[in-house]
């Protein structure tokens, strides 16, 4: 078909891709002519993106482009129960949580807080508190293992318990993270009470 140019000022006859290559250019384009129907997948990139208004995003964003040291996700678990125990070896106190990172690189942010803990023993003892991931105990290496709490011959002494541990699991698959404790003599019992609470929160870390 021949390309007439009308005199109405319209051109027909004219085929798709029929313009030479940069005929036409910004200018030329008409203001608010070119919507999202006309863009092919991928067409606006990062570098063409000056900037983007916080009540533009929505949705969760990945954890490879947060940066270092960002919260992704924080989990707790509170228990209100009684606990004892009279062990000399680590043995679980009832409060854990699990979490499952988002990356590799994640780290975990592990604590623990009791509300009130006390024993019932006549004579000077000690006891530990630490977090475990699994079966792995994450306290220092020392041989006190996280909180190390040390008193005189005194009976029912309350006392605040805590403790905390940054893990590096390199996991993306569910874990599971228990606080534990012990003794030094088999009739020295620590008691969680039920007029305080026992907190375990683990916070994901981006690396």
């Amino acid at each position: 078909m021949a390309v007439v140019i009308n005199g109405s000022g319209t051109v027909t006859g004219l085929a798709v891709g029929g313009l030479p290559d940069g005929t036409v250019d910004a200018g030329t384009l008409a203001t608010n002519s070119v919507d999202s129907a006309e863009l092919i997948d991928g067409a606006v990139d990062d570098s063409h993106m000056a900037a983007m208004a916080a009540s533009k995003l929505s949705g969760t964003v990945a954890a490879a482009r947060m940066p270092a040291g960002s919260v992704l996700q924080v989990v707790s678990s509170t228990e209100n129960r009684a606990a004892s125990t009279t062990s000399t070896s680590y043995t679980a106190t009832g409060v854990t949580a699990s979490i499952t990172p988002s990356s590799t690189s994640s780290k975990i942010l592990a604590t623990y807080h009791s509300g009130l803990c006390y024993q019932d023993h006549a004579v000077a003892w000690y006891g530990h508190f630490t977090i475990f991931r699994g079966s792995t105990n994450l306290g220092a290496g020392d041989g006190l293992s996280g909180m190390y709490i040390n008193t005189q011959s005194v009976n029912d002494l309350g006392f605040n318990a805590s403790c905390e541990v940054l893990d590096s699991p390199n996991s993306t698959s569910s874990l599971t993270y228990t606080v534990q404790w012990k003794t030094n003599v088999t009739n020295a019992r620590m008691t969680h009470d039920l007029s305080g609470k026992s907190t375990i929160t683990l916070m994901e870390i981006a690396g």
